[in-house]
């Protein structure tokens, strides 16, 4: 009975430490990647956010009509609404002097009579109305309104935003296929290596006729269990990375996304648990199909 006993506490037994560390330690390297790809997404909205569209209006329009032009803009889809509020802005003629005098130091109205510049109502763009072809129709399509003089936003700087982001998301997305690629290799060929030692036991248990999912079950659960502990090692420590940058990078607060981040700290403890259990349950079924020979 003692002997039949200390045989059940060793089934399913493997290092701790070692299939612990270099669990947490992969899905710390994926969860700090897709931190990145989160905050780099926050700041591509930021970025996008600040794309914006003049429209300049005619001279000595009426009040009714600069009212009028308003509420039209506003119910436009292509209007960024951020927080129940639509990003749309009026700057007369007189405070856009007053800021080009601010920024270049020149006061144009001591040579000119009359204030050359407009009135503009400023909007940010919606994010899915941000392509340079839907800007430009956007454009189009405004300039023909009544009282508008000219329509103008910065297409080099929507042209150049865009790009960049594609060929961002191409290299992010190799580095993605090539790390998960890395994690599951690695959490693998740590469990196989952990599980060697084990298998002489289980051809033990095989040869006293214990079935194959009575000699898997403890191997499953100890490799679940591992898993899940090691998704929530590394979310903790991530966490706590993310709190020590937050306290020492001033503006590095406004790019978390707190839904996405508890998203990522499930994934990595369900991940975890999933990659750990299906390297155990190969790597077992790999040594109850060996023969006595290739054990040895």
């Amino acid at each position: 009975m003692a002997n039949r006993s200390r045989t059940k506490k060793q089934l399913g037994y493997f290092k701790f430490g070692s299939v612990l560390f270099s669990t947490t330690l992969s899905l710390f390297i994926v969860g700090l990647f897709g931190i990145i790809l989160i905050q780099a997404s926050s700041l591509t909205k930021v970025i996008r956010e600040n794309i914006e569209i003049q429209v300049f209006l005619d001279k000595n329009l009426p009040e009714k009509q600069l009212a009028d032009l308003r509420k039209n803009l506003s119910a436009r889809p292509f209007v960024l609404v951020k927080e129940d509020s639509v990003q749309l802005r009026f700057i007369s003629n007189k405070e856009a002097a007053d800021t080009f005098i601010k920024n270049t130091g020149e006061d144009f109205t001591k040579f000119l009579e009359d204030n050359p510049l407009r009135d503009s109502y400023v909007f940010s763009v919606a994010e899915e109305f941000q392509s340079s072809e839907q800007l430009a129709v956007i454009a189009k399509e405004l300039e023909i309104l009544p009282g508008v003089f000219e329509v103008s936003y910065m297409s080099d700087l929507v042209d150049s935003i865009n790009k960049n982001l594609v060929k961002v998301s191409l290299v992010m997305g190799g580095f993605i296929i090539i790390l998960i690629i890395t994690v599951i290799m690695l959490i693998n060929n740590t469990i196989r290596l952990a599980l060697f030692s084990q298998r002489f036991l289980i051809r033990s248990m095989q040869l006293v006729g214990a079935t194959r999912g009575f000699i898997r079950k403890p191997f499953l659960i100890r490799a679940f269990s591992f898993g899940v502990a090691a998704g929530i090692l590394a979310s903790a420590i991530l966490f706590g990375l993310l709190e020590y940058t937050k306290g020492n990078i001033e503006g590095f607060a406004m790019l978390q996304n707190t839904e996405m981040l508890v998203l990522l700290f499930v994934c990595l403890t369900v991940m975890g648990g999933i990659l750990s259990l299906f390297s155990t349950l190969r790597a077992v079924n790999k040594y109850l199909n060996m023969s006595l020979d290739e054990l040895y």
